[in-house]
Formats: structure tokens, C-alpha cells, sequence
């Protein structure tokens, strides 16, 4: 009854937790998916800082009546008022924060690749690496989608560009820039769903599972105990001179037969006839 009740206990780990076959496979993969988005998330974010296209974009839409008003900035600095609150995706700090999050990613995936390699990468590191990027990238989606309600006159619940399309702004030689905000978004998504996979699959593997289950003690118990059984093995192959029934040789006792003008081969075939 005792071994079955220390067989039954075991003690959840919360860092030093084994990968799961199907969940390490999946986080490997995804470390590729991952550099794959952020070579072009990299280079579209960098080339949006710091205005490629976000007031250019502002003023088309305020052109057609789809957003409110970029002059509000001017009006304030005219009036001396402060400045009103601007929506987020015309705000420059929000072209920083994109740009920031994009390094950060960086960092991320140098950081997992060292630690994958020198096996440090433990499932509860990555959950708590894939929740912080996960809610920076769900913060910039909302932003990017756009929603304007600072004129209650043009509500917009989403950018121009992403209800009508970049025809408009080929009137104002802005079709390329349009088509790079579109894409700083789709590839914002690309991003935002890797990092939910690997968290969902973290997660999984934080879960208690057969490979986790085992108690701390009981492990080094066995260990110590296979240790043992092996060094046992080990030791019943040796065999000592005194097993075998013939006194050990040694040059002293080759010099003391000699002495005595008994050879050792001698010696040993009077035993055998006696014997």
C-alpha cells in the first residue's frame, strides 16, 4: 500500500517542464514562421517611420469625408488650445510603437534561438514571451483597422483603405503608399497568428502531462538506483585471482619461486599432480 501511495504522488513543475514531442516540433516550426513575417514587418514598419503615408492617408479620407479632419492640429497650435486627442492609427506615436514591437520581436526570436539550442527554452518562458507579444500585436491590429470617432460628424469604424480600396488615392500619387498600408496590416495578422499558435501550444505543454507527472524525489530515487544497478553490473564482470582458485602473480613472487628453484610453471603442474 505504501508503494503504490509514493508511486501516485507527483508534483507539478512549473519550470523545469518537459517538452512534449508534438508541442517542440510545433514551437521549431513556428520559430520559422516567425523570422519569415519579420523580415518584411521589419522593413514596412521601418519605412513607415516616421510619415510615409499615415498623414497622407489621414488627408484623403478627410478629402471624401470618410475620417475626420487632420487640420484639427494646426486649428489647436492657431488657437492656442491643446491638442485635441488624435485616433490612434494618425498618431505618430503609434507609427513608433509598430516600429518598436518589430525590434522587440526581433530580440524575442534571438533570444528563444540561444535558448532552444542550450535547452533552457522551457515551456513556461514561452507562454509568458507569447502572452506579452501577443496583446503588442493585438494592439497594433486595432490600431491599424483604424477606428476614428473624434468627428462626430464622419464616424469611421475602420480606415478608408481597407473599406474602399486604394483607388482613391491614385488621384493623389499615393497608390503605392495606400497598398503599403495594407500590407502593414495583413502581415501585422501573419505575426499576431504565430504568436497565438505558440501560445496555444505552450500552454499545452504547461498542462499536466505523463512526461511532468513524476515526483522531484522519486526521480533522483531512481536515478541514484539505476546508477547503482549499473556500477553492480559493471563490478560482477570482474573477476579477482582468488575466484578462480590460483594465487595471484606478482614479479615478487616470481623472484621468491626462483629463489626457491621452483619456476612458476613448475609449481603450478606439482599442484595439479597433488591435486
Amino acid at each position: 500500500m505504501g508503494i503504490l501511495d509514493t508511486r501516485s504522488r507527483w508534483t507539478y513543475h512549473v519550470l523545469h517542464r518537459k517538452w512534449p514531442r508534438v508541442p517542440r516540433l510545433a514551437v521549431r516550426w513556428l520559430m520559422l514562421v516567425e523570422f519569415i513575417g519579420l523580415v518584411p514587418i521589419l522593413t514596412i514598419f521601418g519605412l513607415a517611420q516616421p510619415d510615409l503615408y499615415r498623414t497622407a492617408m489621414w488627408k484623403i479620407g478627410w478629402d471624401h469625408r470618410l475620417n475626420s479632419n487632420p487640420d484639427v492640429i494646426l486649428f489647436a497650435y492657431a488657437n492656442h488650445v491643446p491638442q485635441p486627442k488624435l485616433p490612434l492609427i494618425w498618431s505618430r506615436t503609434f507609427t513608433d510603437y509598430n516600429v518598436a514591437i518589430s525590434v522587440i520581436s526581433l530580440f524575442f526570436l534571438l533570444t528563444k534561438l540561444i535558448a532552444v539550442i542550450m535547452r533552457i527554452w522551457y515551456p513556461v518562458l514561452s507562454t509568458v514571451a507569447s502572452i506579452a507579444l501577443v496583446a503588442l500585436y493585438a494592439v497594433s491590429v486595432y490600431g491599424q483597422v483604424g477606428p476614428d470617432h473624434s468627428d462626430p460628424r464622419y464616424p469611421a469604424p475602420a480606415a478608408w483603405y481597407f473599406r474602399y480600396g486604394c483607388d482613391m488615392a491614385k488621384p493623389y500619387g499615393q497608390l503605392t503608399n495606400c497598398k503599403i498600408a495594407q500590407a502593414s496590416l495583413f502581415i501585422t495578422l501573419y505575426m499576431l497568428t504565430a504568436y497565438v499558435l505558440m501560445l496555444g501550444f505552450s500552454l499545452y505543454a504547461m498542462w499536466p502531462n505523463p512526461l511532468n507527472n513524476l515526483d522531484t524525489d522519486e526521480d533522483e530515487d531512481d536515478e541514484a538506483a539505476s546508477v547503482k544497478d549499473g556500477k553492480s553490473v559493471e563490478m560482477s564482470g570482474l573477476k579477482t585471482p582468488w575466484a578462480s582458485g590460483t594465487m595471484p602473480f606478482t614479479p615478487r613472487t616470481q623472484a621468491f619461486h626462483t629463489l626457491d628453484r621452483k619456476l612458476p610453471l613448475r609449481q603450478e603442474h606439482e599442484a595439479m599432480m597433488y591435486s
